[in-house]
């Protein structure tokens, strides 16, 4: 970075809504001790990039406009924070920065050093990029919430998604039988992924085929979640990204007593399926972890 350097280029929204993005000049972020300074070489696009530009997730995390959008990344370091002990200038890195300081849609990005993790060799930027979102998401859903292992059966919406995809190839690494669902254009590259049963969303209806699964992992919310409890075996477990936060998430993240009756209102709906069908269902909103 050249020391005369101001300003960089971001991509920017001015408020929630279905707006354009815009491109702007910005002045260049500063550094806390503990954070290091990212030259952006790839960013990946990702579904909370237009749900957060919607509007979509302001109840969850509190955004000061105008806000740069993206929320992974692979760069180089430029700049370290005084009390930086992990990073040098020089490194090249990946991560996804937690959500009070995303913005990965910009020339430059300040980025707590906890955030990420030096960029594998054998990966280019552009795949290095793809990576931290999709994957933490993954890793945190299968071995965080679910603790899923060996022989035990996991049903992976859409797998051939951006999540879908990698969370197959986890979910097989942990020994577990893996059914998804795709359309069959998409039926050979899920079985490539590790996909023991893939079901035709066009043709077939998942809970009729599947039963007795040890977890869910429902990308897409509405129906498909609803239908997802069918599937599991009692004491089974769904972890939605697409379903609604419910008061035990709200309790888990402090988001205080208003928030937590208010979820637990709006998903009400889903406690009822809970006690029907004797599972645990589990909101996941991914947090930043560059370990």
């Amino acid at each position: 970075m050249n020391k005369m350097t101001k300003t960089m280029s971001a991509m920017q929204i001015e408020k929630y809504g279905h707006t354009e993005l815009k491109l702007k000049q910005v002045p260049m972020p500063t550094i806390a001790p503990d954070e290091v300074l990212v030259a952006i070489k790839a960013a990946s696009v990702n579904p909370i990039d237009s749900k957060t530009r919607e509007g979509g997730i302001k109840l969850l995390v509190k955004h000061e406009m105008p806000l740069t959008l993206g929320h992974d990344f692979a760069g180089v370091v430029t700049q370290i924070g005084n009390r930086v002990n992990k990073f040098q200038i020089g490194d090249e890195v990946y991560g996804r920065p937690r959500d009070s300081q995303i913005g990965t849609f910009a020339d430059y990005l300040a980025v707590n050093e906890a955030d990420i993790a030096l960029k594998p060799q054998n990966l280019s930027f552009e795949e290095a990029a793809a990576v931290p979102l999709v994957s933490l998401t993954s890793y945190q859903a299968l071995i965080d919430l679910a603790k899923i292992k060996p022989g035990q059966k996991v049903f992976i919406q859409a797998g051939a998604g951006g999540v879908g995809s990698i969370a197959i190839q986890m979910a097989k690494h942990l020994g577990a039988y893996v059914a998804t669902t795709a359309s069959p254009k998409n039926a050979a590259t899920v079985q490539a992924l590790g996909a023991d049963q893939v079901i035709d969303y066009h043709s077939e209806q998942f809970d009729e085929i599947l039963h007795d699964y040890d977890m869910v992992f429902d990308t897409l919310g509405g129906e498909q979640l609803d239908r997802s409890f069918k599937v599991l075996k009692p004491h089974g477990i769904i972890v939605s990204l697409s379903g609604l936060p419910d008061a035990k998430f709200a309790r888990a993240k402090k988001l205080g007593w208003l928030k937590a009756t208010l979820f637990g209102l709006v998903t009400k709906k889903l406690a009822k399926l809970e006690r029907q069908f004797q599972v645990t269902y589990q909101f996941l909103f991914m947090d930043a972890n560059g370990a």
